[in-house]
């Protein structure tokens, strides 16, 4: 026997144990984020793509809106129903929050005789994301590893993620590109947040069940209304993350990956990708973990300098250039170079692997070049060597 839909309305709890609460507790949460001096964003409908965007309420969110995604292909749905997260991640990740593609880093101008230089980077806000996916929360704990904790910190990220909050919502609608369960990144999360909350529709009402992972988040939920989550909502969300696990579109055997590419750098796999691959560096600009970047100067006729970070793709060609030339010349060498690092040397440098899962890399390549089935070739015929190729120089 279904139950009747629950409504919001009884007495506001004190978050010591999970909460469930309607559209208009999120409306209320996002409110008082914004009260409380925080940047609120979220997930918004721009340009024929979900996108990270500023938000003051739920009518901001994405209501009804679906997407599909194949190797090298997205498009977005609108639906019938009032789902505000039915939905899997779009080409811009939360580390352009923290990490912007583009930043300054001083300017300097020349006056008297002396030079002046300032920071090109005011104060800003805290931020507050509402809607992050939980691989893209893992995704930011990777580059916390690289740029907060690391042995060159750098602050701007640093203090940002520090100050920011994140209410992340777990995944319901996985894309065939997705594979966060071979990861173990989602479609749940159990740590990393402030609030978690969790989309259900069905029977009981359009509500969300939230947890509590901080005193911040705790405290951001006192005041919203709500209601203690009760054994209904519990097992509703555990469907959802079921349901969401038995959809998910692929696959990577993780066990013993980064030791298999390690000894296959000259499989002939890298050749037969590398005739496909444009190197166009898509994938590592849609990549929620890919951190690298190049400085550039600049000095106008007036005199005044300036100092500017922006990110970087090992599918450059400057991107191994060394005194005489390119190292990584070609496109398969520079698409092994991307992959063995994503899957297997960041376990070297950083203790973690460089992938969550998101499948945006397969998505967003423009001739559909899925790393799952590289990896997935690589290892069924482990040990391969490259094939040679005919002499091209004449002889008797």
């Amino acid at each position: 026997m279904s139950r009747p839909a629950r409504t919001p309305d009884g007495p506001r709890v004190k978050a010591a144990g999970p909460v469930a609460f309607g559209l208009d507790g999120l409306d209320a949460l996002i409110a008082k984020l914004s009260e409380s001096g925080y940047e609120v964003k979220g997930p918004v409908s721009r340009g024929g793509a979900v996108v990270p965007g500023s938000i003051s309420g739920v009518d901001d969110l994405p209501a009804g809106v679906h997407d599909e995604q194949s190797p090298g292909s997205y498009r977005l749905t609108q639906g019938d129903d009032g789902r505000l997260f039915a939905w899997a991640v779009g080409p811009g990740s939360w580390k352009g929050e923290f990490f912007p593609a583009h930043q300054d880093v001083w300017r300097a101008r020349v006056s008297d005789e002396t030079i002046e230089f300032t920071e090109a980077v005011g104060e800003a806000a805290p931020l507050a994301i509402v809607g992050a996916r939980p691989c893209e929360v893992r995704a930011l704990e990777v580059l916390d590893r690289v740029l907060k904790e690391g042995t060159y910190r750098d602050p701007r990220y640093a203090d940002r993620r520090e100050a920011a909050f994140v209410a992340v919502v777990e995944c319901a609608s996985p894309a065939s590109t997705c594979f966060c369960t071979s990861m173990g990144t989602g479609p749940g999360i159990e740590e990393g947040f402030d609030l978690a909350l969790t989309e259900i529709d069905d029977e009981g009402g359009h509500r969300f069940v939230v947890r509590v992972g901080s005193d911040d988040g705790s405290e951001m939920l006192d005041g919203v209304p709500s209601v203690a989550a009760d054994a209904d909502d519990l097992e509703a969300r555990a469907r959802v993350l079921g349901g969401a696990a038995a959809t998910m579109g692929r696959h990577l055997q993780t066990e013993g990956l980064a030791g298999l590419l390690a000894r296959n750098m000259d499989h002939p796999r890298w050749s037969d990708v590398g005739e496909r691959c444009l190197s166009c560096g898509n994938c590592t600009l849609v990549c929620p973990t890919c951190f690298c970047s190049d400085v550039h100067d600049t000095t106008d006729i007036s005199g005044e300098s300036s100092r500017a970070r922006a990110w970087s793709s090992c599918f450059d060609l400057d991107h191994s250039y060394l005194h005489g030339g390119a190292v990584r010349a070609s496109s398969s060498s520079r698409y092994r170079q991307w992959m063995t690092h994503k899957l297997s040397t960041w376990w070297d440098q950083f203790d973690t692997s460089g992938c969550v899962g998101c499948g945006r890399c397969v998505t967003w390549c423009p001739v559909g070049i899925d790393i799952t089935e590289e990896a997935a070739s690589i290892a069924a015929s482990d040990g391969a060597t490259r094939v040679s190729l005919p002499s091209t120089r004449g002889g008797s």
